[in-house]
């Protein structure tokens, strides 16, 4: 259980008075301190509405202990560290984090070319880092906590509990001025019963991509793929627990979508409790239909996992099987051959070890980049080359095996329990 420390007093992470802790500590800008190593890790306090909530440092992540709810491995083992700073910019003083997305929230009515400034192109200049639509999934899935596992989780994720947590991380988190949970829809868990009130809150949500203006609204949808399928005149996905909302797709759109995630859809073809999730950008015509704009395509393992290829997947499995606990890691913007840790094991002690795939028949250039990352991390490392037999997993270090490690998201309801179920935009702690 979480632990922090206000001056002299440490207090529990579910104590009935650590709200007032919280307050005092933000009113008089403190930094309390997370108890999990001996010395303490400095950590903010944020207001969410009327509550507050704890917050990990920006850049401190590897400065807590490997089983706490504020550990991140070093964000260059994965795709975090070419948008961190750029694309993803925490503000401690509000508790907010700019996200500089590189995909539109709405649609012009006309394609033609921007004007011309009138200034001769005589000077190149980077636009900066921006995240991506599969990096903008990306960031909200290890944002939750879904790319985290412990033993204990075992059979414990639905649908219920991933949207739950995508939305509390999508709380506190803005892009060009508006939150970015205003645009971010996630089905609801379908039920028969309550179909006629999910409906009409998934309309209301929707409302105002139904304005009539000269600039269109668009906002992104996250889903699970039930089925990609042919429609009347083009094609449409259909989300799980969203049976009678499709997602209609152009010829083109459709075409593209089967040429570049051509590999995600064979794995979710080819193993069979696989999810399929999707992240798309869409808005609605006078008639109410959902058409989708931009699109991609993760593949996730029961677990809810993601995972790029056939070894990544053994490799979960045989963390999974072994009871063990580890974050994944995610490739965000990262282009495809570049190489990243597939997973840390957080149950390792004095040091998490770094995890790394290489699939069969790679290049001499890919080993020497896998090679230049390792040789680059002050983490301990271990190789799995795919062509050869697995090599024997770092055993965990006993002496902690045993302590619960709480996912990120699961933190934040420590923070503030009750806080948690009035208050839909709260953000996830971390």
């Amino acid at each position: 259980m979480s632990e922090f420390r206000f001056d002299d007093v440490i207090v529990a992470a579910i104590a009935d008075d650590l709200q007032t802790y919280l307050a005092g500590a933000h009113s008089e800008k403190v930094r309390p301190l997370c108890m999990c190593t001996p010395v303490g890790v400095p950590m903010y306090v944020a207001r969410v509405g009327e509550h507050y909530v704890i917050k990990r440092m920006p850049n401190t992540g590897g400065a807590h202990a490997p089983d706490c709810v504020s550990y991140e491995p070093p964000a260059e083992l994965s795709g975090l560290g070419e948008v961190k700073g750029e694309a993803i910019r925490e503000n401690i003083e509000d508790g907010f984090t700019t996200l500089r997305l590189d995909f539109s929230l709405s649609k012009s009515g006309g394609n033609g070319a921007p004007a011309s400034s009138g200034v001769a192109a005589d000077t190149v200049r980077t636009d900066g880092a921006k995240l991506t639509l599969r990096g903008t999934l990306h960031y909200l899935w290890e944002e939750a906590g879904l790319n985290r596992w412990y033993p204990a989780m075992e059979g414990k994720r639905r649908w219920y509990v991933v949207r739950k947590f995508l939305l509390q991380a999508a709380a506190g988190k803005v892009s060009r001025g508006e939150p970015l949970g205003r645009s971010l829809y996630v089905p609801e868990s379908f039920s028969l019963e309550h179909a006629a009130g999910i409906t009409q809150r998934r309309i209301a949500h929707m409302a105002e991509l139904a304005i009539n203006r000269k600039g269109r609204k668009l906002m992104i949808a996250i889903g699970e793929v039930k089925e990609i399928a042919e429609s009347r005149y083009g094609f449409k996905i259909v989300a799980k627990h969203l049976p009678d909302f499709p997602f209609m797709l152009s010829e083109d759109l459709h075409r593209r979508l089967q040429k570049r995630f051509a590999n995600e859809l064979a794995l979710w073809d080819s193993i069979e409790d696989a999810h399929l999730v999707f992240i798309a950008t869409f808005g609605l015509s006078p008639t109410g239909i959902a058409t989708i704009e931009t699109l991609a395509l993760m593949v996730v393992s029961s677990n809810w996992i993601p995972f790029e290829h056939a070894y990544d997947k053994l490799m979960l499995d045989a963390l999974t099987a072994h009871k063990r606990r580890f974050v994944k890691g995610l490739r965000y913007n990262l282009a495809e051959n570049k190489p990243l840790a597939c997973a840390v094991l957080a149950d390792v002690l004095p040091k998490p070890v770094a995890l790394y795939v290489q699939p069969p028949g790679v290049e001499q250039e890919d080993e020497d980049a896998l090679s230049s990352l390792i040789d680059d991390s002050d983490m301990p490392s271990w190789i799995w080359r795919a062509g050869e037999e697995m090599p024997e997993l770092p055993p965990p270090s006993l002496a902690r095996a045993t302590k619960p490690w709480i996912r990120t998201a699961d933190a934040l309801n420590e923070v503030y329990a009750s806080a948690a179920a009035s208050s839909p935009k709260q953000a996830t702690a971390r």
